[in-house]
C-alpha cells in the first residue's frame, strides 16, 4: 500500500504547494498537446507523433516536479523518489495480474458478448490476437499505440503516480483518490477543442458527450487510484487502464436487442457482483508489500 503518511496537521498550511504541483502537471500535461502548430485531426500520424512527443517529454519532467516537492515539504524520512511513484520490483507480479484479472471480471458481461458474437469462435480470436504477425501490425499502428500504449502510460504515470503522492500528505488516501480523478477529468475537456474546431458535432452534442466523458473518466480514475494507493504500484493502473480503452464503454443498449440477451445480461450482473466482492481481497496491500 502507498505509505506516505498523512501528515495534514504539519502541511496544512503549505497545501496549496501539493495542489499547485498537481495542477502544474496537469497543465503541462494538456498543454503539450497543443504547442505544435497546424490544423490536422487527432487522428492523424503527424499529429498523433508530435503528441508523442509531447507527453513523452512531460513525463520525463513530471518526476522532477514530485522531487522539487518533497524537497520542498521536507518529507521525512523521504522514500525513494521510484517507489513513491510505484514503480519497483517487489509484488510486480501480483500487483500486474491481479488489478487486471478484477477488471476483467467487471467486464465480464462484455467479453460473454464478444464471446457469443465472434463467428470464428473466442480460442480462435484468442490464438489470432496473440499471434506475432497480429502483434506486429499492431505495434505499426500508431493509433492503436496511443490507445493502447502510451496514452495509458504517461496519463498514469502523470496523473496518478504523480500526483497521488503529492496530494496523500495533504488529503489523506481515501481523500485522494476522489481528489485525483478530478484532475485526469478536467483534463479530457480538451477534446472539445477539437470537436468544435472541426465541427463536428452541434455544440449542445459536444457538451453532451464532454459531459459523459467527464464523468466516465472521473469513475475511472477513482478505480485507478484506489488500485495504485492499494498496491503502491503503477503497472495495474497502466494496464486497467489499457484494457478498458480497448474495451470501451459497455454497449448497454445492444445487449437490450441481443438474441441472446438474458444470457449476457446475467453475465453482466454476475461480473458486476464478483468485482464487489473480489475488489478489496485482490488489491489487499498484504500482497504487494514494501520494503520502505
Amino acid at each position: 500500500m502507498l505509505s506516505i503518511k498523512t501528515l495534514s496537521d504539519t502541511f496544512v498550511g503549505e497545501c496549496w504547494i501539493s495542489v499547485s504541483c498537481c495542477l502544474l502537471l496537469a497543465c503541462l500535461y494538456v498543454g503539450s498537446l497543443y504547442v505544435w502548430k497546424g490544423s490536422l485531426p487527432r487522428d492523424h500520424p503527424n499529429t498523433i507523433k508530435r503528441r508523442f512527443t509531447s507527453v513523452l517529454c512531460v513525463s520525463a519532467v513530471a518526476p522532477l516536479v514530485v522531487l522539487a516537492w518533497t524537497h520542498s515539504m521536507k518529507l521525512r524520512p523521504s522514500p525513494p523518489l521510484w517507489a513513491l511513484l510505484g514503480i519497483r520490483l517487489e509484488g510486480f507480479v501480483p500487483a500486474a495480474v491481479l488489478p487486471l484479472t478484477l477488471t476483467m471480471v467487471l467486464f465480464l458481461g462484455p467479453l460473454t458478448q464478444l464471446a457469443v458474437e465472434s463467428p470464428r469462435g473466442l480460442f480462435h480470436d484468442v490464438k489470432a490476437g496473440l499471434n506475432c504477425q497480429s502483434w506486429s501490425k499492431r505495434v505499426k499502428d500508431l493509433k492503436w499505440l496511443r490507445n493502447h500504449v502510451v496514452a495509458p502510460l504517461t496519463e498514469e504515470f502523470v496523473f496518478r503516480a504523480c500526483i497521488i503522492p503529492m496530494l496523500v500528505p495533504c488529503t489523506g488516501p481515501t481523500s485522494a483518490i476522489f481528489i485525483s480523478p478530478l484532475f485526469f477529468g478536467v483534463a479530457h475537456f480538451h477534446h472539445i477543442i477539437e470537436q468544435l474546431r472541426f465541427g463536428q458535432d452541434t455544440v449542445f452534442d459536444i457538451l453532451i458527450c464532454a459531459a459523459f466523458q467527464f464523468t466516465y473518466t472521473s469513475v475511472f480514475g477513482v478505480y485507478t487510484a484506489f488500485i495504485f494507493i492499494r498496491t503502491g504500484h503503477l503497472v495495474g493502473p497502466v494496464l486497467c487502464h489499457s484494457f478498458c480503452n480497448r474495451m470501451g464503454f459497455p454497449a448497454i443498449g445492444s445487449v437490450l436487442e441481443h438474441p441472446q440477451k438474458s444470457l449476457i445480461l446475467l453475465f453482466y450482473q454476475l461480473g458486476v457482483l464478483l468485482f464487489f466482492i473480489l475488489l478489496f481481497p485482490f488489491t489487499d496491500p498484504t500482497f504487494y508489500v514494501q520494503s520502505w
